[in-house]
């Protein structure tokens, strides 16, 4: 009969505790490529299915804003989940995929990163409408005015407080008087 030794079969003890310990956790050990996506990167509701045409015909230029919004349902060209959602400007144009140039913070610094993300991953962003719309109305009041010999300000000014204004219809006035203020008759409880 083999007798284990006591360092033998402690070591075995310890072994099962520790095996026993690493099925019951279930707190999310991995810090993988695409790890805590499983929302992140899911198809929205009544999105799902293959990816229509509009998405390829998009025509992108060096210098315009784009959105990075990863299709979970495309695995190629997908950039990191850091850069879902954000906005950044276009400074490549390859066949299949783009290069964005996108702000990334790090610590103290904010860094322009420079990625490429296949067009399945992109969309035209909107932030830049408001600007060229503006820009197209300033030009236009500038025309007018050199037009008309005269020099205008296109800044934007902040709105101001409201102006002053008098009631007058239906209005009475009344003349209200304070009560003189009397120390020993306050006291004995008032008027």
């Amino acid at each position: 009969m083999h007798v284990l030794s006591p360092a033998t079969n402690t070591h075995s003890q310890h072994h099962q505790t520790r095996e026993r310990e690493r099925r019951e956790n279930k707190m999310p050990a991995g810090h993988g490529l695409r790890s805590r996506t499983r929302d992140l990167f899911a198809r929205p509701f009544r999105k799902k299915g293959p990816t229509h045409l509009t998405t390829y015909l998009r025509i992108f230029k060096i210098g315009d804003y784009v959105d990075v919004k990863v299709n979970g349902s495309i695995h190629k060209g997908m950039p990191h989940k850091f850069y879902h959602g954000r906005t950044g400007r276009v400074w490549n144009v390859t066949k299949r995929a783009i290069g964005v140039e996108v702000n990334k913070q790090v610590r103290n610094k904010i860094l322009k990163k420079r990625i490429h993300v296949r067009i399945e991953h992109v969309q035209p962003s909107r932030c830049h409408e408001e600007v060229q719309l503006r820009r197209k109305k300033n030009d236009k009041l500038k025309a007018e005015a050199k037009a008309q010999g005269m020099i205008i300000s296109t800044k934007r000014q902040p709105k101001g407080p409201n102006p002053g204004f008098m009631v007058v219809e239906g209005a009475t006035l009344e003349t209200v008087t304070p009560i003189p203020y009397d120390v020993v008759n306050d006291l004995k409880g008032g008027y």
